[in-house]
């Protein structure tokens, strides 16, 4: 066996720590070691080259590259090596920058455990196998679940390259938060203007077939190959007969807060442009005879014994994009959201100004307010709410809300309550700048408590520039809340395999190398979901997110690393634990020979049924325990 030793220095940031050329020399004492050598940067096309050259010369038959983490270059030397005949699997990299140069100081002890770290890698890289890549076909059609502007966009990018594509969406209609909203910053466009087009596209395109008030109820199957379980909710209202005439919904005796029936369209541009029927509102559904909207409907499409009808299709890819909640300003009791009725929220504040465009009045509870307090970072940058996050649009929503209303009333006194003012996207400065050119005031306060005094609200808070406290009055406040991940965002990472990060949004495979990808091959996070967003990067991330999807559904196969697990027959007592703890379902038990199976297709080599196994039946490729005991006996000498 001819093993090849390759140090990097990482420009400095591995020989700043570490004397690389020394850790180069004691690699030639190891066995099986024929050449050592270091070089100023190994994934360069030069130290690529240089490899490949020994190889050929040498005869090397392992190789062994001690430089950055596996996760960034890794596939960049696996290629390597594959070029000059090798298998890729016999190619071992050893981490010497993040568990080495950058955690230490003292240079001596740095170089030390770099020595050992290629010690180890050595002693695994006598034991290794060579291993096959697998290939499998793609279902040549995507799914994309969340029908906002992000998930919007991404059904039109991917049916747009040509393949079937179904939108997802559990509410009656798509588009999202955008369809609430009244203009969008900057440039102060009509919400609806910019949406409505694309909500048209996708319901009249070709290769899209919209799944509204449906849910996602099973993922199964692997990249190429997912078999998805999806539930149809019933409307109660057959869309091809409701030709959205409202009749319905005028003679309803059901009516909320804010003047919508039981049975009723999310907004006029809905789309589907049909009604539905709230079975937890409708009269008929709480118990009694109530038929009138099903009597005055002229087309007959109201159906009270429609069922929830379940489908299952096959796709190649999926894009999530299920974007946000918004953040309940209830958690922030100070600030008596759920007390007084001039307390609002921002996305409230955003439907009253929906109406006031229509109407050129601004009326809130039947008043124009005059003096209006916005309140920044209501559920951000808190850590008593557990949201230590920027939600990053509530600056510029509350800097477009305040421009809006001395729009709509001139003489009005408007102020906003910030902690600081991010406004970090194009033309998004200038924004601000204009917001107080109008006439908004920017008082630099962290607001404490809203209570009322002789019928006025009243906004305490501490003026963070100078440490002293003030106290504001208000006819109006308005809570510029944040971002939240989905509240049943657990539920559905754990049906497509997706983790959460610490703060709960979607976790990325890489913040910078794979933003958009996730732990789970095939499946692509976009908007929202993945972290707060405005429209242009929600946008930007799901084309980025389509382009992912739309690689393996061009390419018409998927390769399946081997790095799965194993199971060694002869001592299996079938005892089915690793079929319990797999989160893939990869383990199955044959019952004809009492013992477990291994589908090495959907197996991600996680390791949870190796650790779980206890008659040790249960080996990784690539991570035998052979190949791991030596890396730990090499450790301890």
């Amino acid at each position: 066996m001819k093993i090849g030793v390759y140090v990097c220095h990482c420009g400095i940031n591995i020989a700043a720590t570490v004397d690389v050329k020394a850790v180069a020399e004691y690699a030639k004492t190891l066995p099986n070691v024929v050449v050592a050598k270091d070089y100023v940067f190994m994934c360069s096309d030069p130290g690529q080259d240089m490899i490949k050259e020994d190889i050929e010369e040498l005869g090397l038959d392992r190789v062994v590259v001690a430089s950055c983490s596996p996760r960034m270059h890794e596939p960049t030397f696996r290629k390597a090596v594959q070029t000059k005949g090798m298998n890729a699997f016999l190619f071992e990299q050893a981490n010497i920058r993040e568990h080495c140069s950058w955690v230490h100081e003292d240079r001596e002890k740095a170089t030390e455990k770099a020595k050992a770290l290629v010690s180890a890698a050595v002693a695994k890289a006598t034991l290794l196998k060579p291993l096959e890549v697998m290939e499998a076909d793609v279902e040549p059609s995507a799914l994309v679940i969340g029908g906002g502007i992000a998930g919007i966009h991404a059904a039109i990018d991917s049916a747009n390259a040509g393949y079937k594509t179904y939108l997802l969406e559990r509410d009656p209609s798509i588009g999202g938060h955008v369809a609430e909203m009244c203009k969008i910053f900057p440039k102060m466009n009509r919400a609806a203007c910019l949406l409505v087009p694309k909500m048209t596209e996708v319901l009249t395109h070709p290769n899209i077939t919209v799944l509204s008030y449906s849910e996602l109820l099973d993922v199964g199957g692997f990249i190429g190959n997912f078999d998805v379980k999806i539930r149809k909710k019933p409307r109660y209202v057959d869309p091809e007969k409701c030709t959205a005439c409202g009749e319905c919904a005028k003679v309803c005796p059901v009516k909320t807060d804010d003047g919508k029936a039981a049975i009723d369209m999310p907004y006029p541009f809905a789309v589907p442009r049909t009604y539905t029927i709230n079975p937890e509102l409708c009269l008929r559904f709480q118990g009694e005879d109530c038929t009138k909207c099903k009597d005055v409907c002229p087309e007959g499409a109201v159906d009270f014994e429609e069922k929830e009808v379940e489908e299952e299709i096959r796709i190649g890819t999926i894009v999530v994009a299920t974007g946000y909640d918004e953040f309940d300003a209830s958690l922030k009791p100070e600030l008596r959201y759920d007390m007084y009725d001039n307390v609002i929220t921002g996305v409230e504040f955003e439907k009253i100004l929906l109406e006031a465009e229509k109407t050129g009045e601004l009326k809130v509870n039947g008043k124009e307010p005059k003096d209006v307090i916005f309140i920044q970072c209501v559920g951000s940058r808190d850590k008593n709410v557990g949201n230590e996050y920027c939600s990053r649009v509530c600056c510029m929503y509350t800097a477009k809300q305040a421009t809006m209303v001395k729009d709509l009333v001139p003489d009005s006194n408007v102020t906003v309550c910030y902690i600081d003012v991010r406004a970090y996207g194009r033309g998004y400065e200038q924004f601000y700048e204009n917001a107080q050119k109008k006439g908004v005031r920017y008082w630099r306060g962290n607001a404490a408590e809203v209570y009322k005094d002789n019928g006025k609200l009243v906004v305490r808070a501490e003026n963070t520039m100078l440490g002293d406290p003030k106290e504001l009055s208000a006819d109006l406040v308005v809570l510029a809340t944040g971002m939240t991940p989905k509240s049943d965002a657990r539920d559905l990472g754990n049906l497509l395999k997706v983790p959460q990060s610490a703060d709960r949004f979607f976790l990325e495979a890489h913040p910078k190398l794979g933003p958009v990808n996730t732990a789970s091959d095939g499946v692509y996070i976009a908007g929202t979901c993945q972290g707060p967003k405005d429209i242009a990067d929600s946008i930007s991330q799901a084309s980025g997110a389509v382009m992912k999807a739309l690689i393996p559904l061009c390419q018409g196969k998927v390769l399946i690393e081997p790095i799965t697990s194993v199971v060694n027959e002869e001592i299996c007592s079938g005892c089915r634990m690793c079929e319990k703890i797999c989160v893939y379902d990869a383990p199955t038990f044959d019952e004809e020979r009492g013992v477990m199976t291994i589908n090495s297709v959907v197996c991600k080599g996680c390791g949870s049924c190796g650790a779980t196994c206890p008659s040790g039946a249960i080996s990784m490729n690539h991570f035998r325990d052979q190949q791991i005991f030596a890396q730990i006996n090499m450790l301890s000498t």
